[in-house]
């Protein structure tokens, strides 16, 4: 692959209160983010095959960190990066539009989606439509439930999807995010140059 298809990828790997995730980008916007994971060469993993064609970029996604800290810290947000949804089917793409006009704190059902996009019996199809979403919060999959409100499905971290619900239903106090990023910091960036070492020797990471 030439030199100008690598550099159009980017990506980054930083911690949030949740864990670590990670985001791959294209030139046309967000491309993938990952759920929080444990270590951050796992959250480098799941970002798929094209991190091995990207270059890290801390200074791109500022704002996008930005974001997905304060959210996973308990704060309702608003993502405003655009998002590169080229590899959706077309079923794929109503699916994901109308899930990210879910609100914060807010639960919909697989069957309320199916109807938003005129096709009533397709609730199998939404979830499976869901199971794939490649912007995980983002794309508030999450916020989709069972008509009889239990979780339903949810691709990712055991429990995660409970966790989220649970978490946008008990808003947090700005000082707890920012004081506990704030002592986190220097482990974070000790973590991070351990993590670069990782990447390098292809070391140490999770099986799909």
């Amino acid at each position: 692959m030439n030199a100008a298809v690598r550099t159009s990828y980017r990506y980054t790997v930083f911690e949030t209160n949740m864990g670590w995730v990670g985001i791959l980008s294209s030139e046309k916007g967000l491309l993938r983010t990952t759920l929080p994971q444990y270590k951050p060469e796992y959250a480098a993993h799941l970002l798929g095959e094209k991190l091995a064609h990207a270059t890290p970029s801390t200074f791109l996604f500022e704002n996008t960190v930005k974001q997905l800290q304060s959210y996973y810290a308990g704060h309702s947000t608003s993502f405003t990066d655009n998002l590169d949804l080229s590899g959706a089917t077309a079923f794929q793409y109503l699916v994901w539009e109308i899930t990210r006009r879910i609100p914060y704190g807010e639960t919909r059902s697989y069957s309320w989606v199916a109807r938003q996009i005129n096709n009533p019996r397709s609730m199998r199809a939404v979830g499976q439509a869901l199971g794939k979403n490649p912007l995980p919060v983002i794309i508030p999959c999450h916020r989709v439930i069972s008509s009889d409100g239990t979780p339903g499905g949810f691709s990712g971290v055991p429990d995660m999807k409970k966790r989220l619900l649970a978490m946008e239903a008990t808003p947090a106090p700005p000082e707890t995010y920012l004081n506990k990023m704030s002592l986190r910091g220097a482990q974070r960036r000790s973590n991070l140059s351990m993590f670069k070492a990782e990447i390098a020797t292809g070391t140490d990471v999770p099986s799909q």
